[in-house]
């Protein structure tokens, strides 16, 4: 699918408003529900009996999850330090010179972007007007104008959370903007920009549910989460007795936690609070047990557009409230997240 990439347009006051929230929340579920009438993929390793489910000893499992806890303590003390001595966020310097990459996308005449449809106030489509927009999709548009112009043509391809790094380094996108944490493990195979965003993984669950947080109210029960993402990792590191359920999509959790198929959902609660805006019967619960930077992703080869990117950040981030980045955020994100003011992350270099 293709759309052009016009300014953003402006926000007429803070927020979409109940109105537009109910409306999309329905067509997203709508788009979903198809997969969610499958049984859900469980994992191996929640069958009573195995170690970390609910049928292993509670001691064992406790002990478990404390040990797993104090590695990712560990790890976040040092700032997920990378092989080469430089934080996982760091990037490239900025340029606007154009080289292989850029050259590629212009003489191409469009770009390609691999972008999420069902993440409400991030990258979903509107049930107005059939169009992909939210945070993510406004910052599509600066990289498009600043690569080709003021009325870029765009190729939304929506790709589901597993697939994001095949898609780049199959080529078959020129970006992945997608709500994706910048780590280590990613930085192997896939490159990214500065950090565009700050998020932390949390639990969302039922208001009427016991559940308290990632930690032991999760015995038990059964917690959703997509594969190959950062919420699979931590819960894999730690899951506090309850059996893991792994889709392709963040929204799929959402409406299995609907369906009563799953106890609660572990994601980034920037995506929760957006979740958490199409259903009031669920909130975040407990406290962010991870802190995570959203990057751009781009092939590794592509050291050019790297460069050009984080120049269109840059310019993105830059002008305090008038800037795009609060423009966006205000737009989208301002009356669900927890912190009504944040301030854009900055960025970190490592050349």
């Amino acid at each position: 699918m293709s759309g052009r990439g016009g300014p953003v347009p402006g926000a007429g006051g803070r927020g979409r408003g109940a109105g537009a929230r109910a409306a999309a929340g329905a067509a997203l579920f709508a788009v979903c529900a198809w997969a969610c009438a499958a049984p859900p993929a469980a994992d191996p390793a929640g069958v009573p009996g195995a170690p970390g489910s609910p049928g292993a000893p509670a001691a064992a499992r406790q002990a478990q999850d404390r040990d797993a806890a104090q590695d990712r303590d560990a790890a976040a003390r040092q700032a997920q330090t990378c092989a080469d001595g430089s934080p996982a966020a760091a990037s490239l310097r900025p340029s606007r010179a154009a080289g292989p990459a850029v050259r590629r996308i212009q003489e191409r005449g469009h770009l390609v972007v691999g972008v999420d449809q069902n993440s409400y106030l991030w990258g979903y489509r509107d049930p107005h007007t059939g169009a992909i927009d939210g945070f993510d999709i406004d910052l599509v548009k600066a990289v498009a104008r600043d690569l080709l112009g003021p009325d870029p043509r765009i190729v939304y391809r929506t790709i589901p959370t597993d697939q994001r790094i095949p898609a780049l380094r199959g080529r078959d996108v020129d970006l992945v903007v997608r709500t994706m944490t910048v780590n280590c493990e990613r930085r192997e195979q896939v490159a990214f920009s500065t950090a565009y965003f700050e998020a932390g993984q949390q639990v969302l669950a039922p208001r009427s549910s016991p559940v308290t947080g990632f930690d032991d109210s999760l015995d038990g029960r059964t917690v959703c989460t997509a594969r190959g993402s950062t919420g699979e990792s931590a819960l894999r590191d730690g899951r506090h007795g309850a059996r893991l359920v792994l889709v392709p999509n963040q929204l799929d959790c959402l409406v299995r936690l609907q369906l009563g198929q799953v106890d609660a959902v572990v994601t980034d609660n920037a995506l929760a609070a957006g979740q958490a805006a199409q259903d009031p019967t669920v909130a975040l619960v407990g406290e962010p047990f991870t802190s995570e930077s959203y990057g751009v992703a781009m092939n590794r080869g592509d050291e050019d557009l790297v460069r050009r990117v984080n120049r269109v950040l840059d310019d993105f981030r830059s002008g305090g409230a008038d800037s795009p980045w609060r423009t966006s955020f205000d737009r989208w994100l301002a009356d669900v997240m927890p912190d009504r003011d944040p301030e854009p992350p900055r960025p970190r270099y490592r050349d």
